[in-house]
């Protein structure tokens, strides 16, 4: 190393040369991090800022989730810094989009479930998303139709009728998220989907699913059964309405 060379510019160049030859692979999550700032901050040693980011928020993912103020003031880093952190969630919600539309949302769960955690789960407020499918269960389109507060969405179901019969869409499926962070369903998500299911089988507009996310993981209405639940309650109670005795 030449004399009075910064000695974090051989290290630079290191990490760039490992990714190029085994792409991420190897890599500590410090360093991923690292060489990612490495672009936007030319002349300093970007490390403690890196390790520094990983260590009040946890992990990568609690990084990238991170808004751009929390990510300036915990790692001492610029606005152009923090921009490009969120850029690349951004890119990475806009693959995950383009990944999902055109398959089928039921054969490919995991997909769906990727696209909504990655569009949902660091939002600080409960936000309420609605993805349409074709009659073959294929993603058509996906729209945010409410954003509420921390703990709440005020969702109207001639809404959520009124954007599937524009996009001709023959099922849609339900994404929410919790900030809190936990992603189990509550009372009140059961009781928001059945309203919305009620509301829907007028049209005879399928329902796939309900998902919730939050930054631990997500949670599925039609794995846990609540799909099947439903159906059997209704079909007990149509038989033994007055008009079926």
């Amino acid at each position: 190393m030449m004399e009075g060379r910064p000695h974090y510019l051989g290290h630079r160049k290191r990490l760039r040369e490992r990714f190029i030859k085994g792409s991420l692979e190897g890599m500590h999550d410090y360093e991923v991090l690292e060489l990612l700032l490495t672009y936007a901050i030319p002349r300093r040693d970007v490390k403690p800022c890196a390790k520094a980011l990983l260590q009040h928020f946890g992990s990568l993912s609690g990084v990238m989730d991170a808004t751009s103020r929390e990510l300036e003031e915990v790692a001492q880093i610029g606005p152009v810094s923090s921009t490009l952190i969120r850029l690349v969630r951004e890119l990475c919600t806009l693959y995950l989009a383009d990944r999902m539309k055109g398959q089928d949302a039921l054969s490919s769960p995991q997909a769906v479930s990727d696209f909504a955690r990655m569009k949902l789960a660091a939002i600080p407020r409960e936000v309420f998303m609605v993805i349409f499918v074709d009659a073959k269960n294929r993603v058509l389109d996906f729209k945010i139709l409410q954003e509420g507060t921390i703990d709440r969405a005020v969702v109207y179901p001639r809404r959520v009728i009124e954007e599937a019969l524009a996009r001709h869409a023959a099922g849609i499926i339900f994404v929410h998220n919790h900030p809190s962070g936990d992603a189990t369903p509550s009372s009140e998500d059961h009781q928001l989907t059945r309203s919305l299911m009620e509301a829907a089988k007028a049209i005879d507009l399928r329902i796939l699913d309900h998902i919730v996310v939050g930054k631990e993981g997500y949670s599925s209405l039609r794995e846990i059964g609540f799909f099947e639940d439903w159906e059997a309650v209704r079909k007990k109670d149509s038989s033994s309405s007055p008009r079926n005795r």
